[in-house]
């Protein structure tokens, strides 16, 4: 019963580090921008006629980042800035939205 117990024990130990040590070398490979198969490949005494070796690391590219949103004054929902429209320093989703809040009555006239 103990030798059941120790191989399993063993079992998950081993299973543990496989997953940290893949684990450490996907953050180093991406921390040098090296690719993953290919910077594998030239370290096993891969030839250089085969084209495995003339690879070079290549920069890795900059993370895409999200667009910013803008809150439409009108309605309130979130729309890319990209389809926004600014209209006297207010954004809004749609034109239709701002025609419609540039049409409202404003100060006195409001009540």
């Amino acid at each position: 019963m103990r030798q059941i117990f120790l191989l399993i024990l063993m079992f998950v130990i081993g299973q543990w580090l496989v997953k940290a040590l893949r684990r450490a070398e996907a953050q180093n490979a991406q921390r040098t921008g090296a690719a993953g198969a290919g910077g594998r490949a030239a370290g096993n005494g891969a030839t250089a006629g085969n084209g495995a070796g003339a690879q070079q690391a290549r920069p890795a590219k900059a993370p895409q980042l999200a667009e910013p949103m803008i809150r439409c004054v009108e309605c309130g929902v979130h729309a890319p800035a990209s389809d926004s429209v600014v209209v006297a320093g207010e954004p809004f989703c749609c034109p239709a939205h701002a025609q419609r809040h540039a049409a409202r009555p404003t100060g006195r006239d409001a009540r």
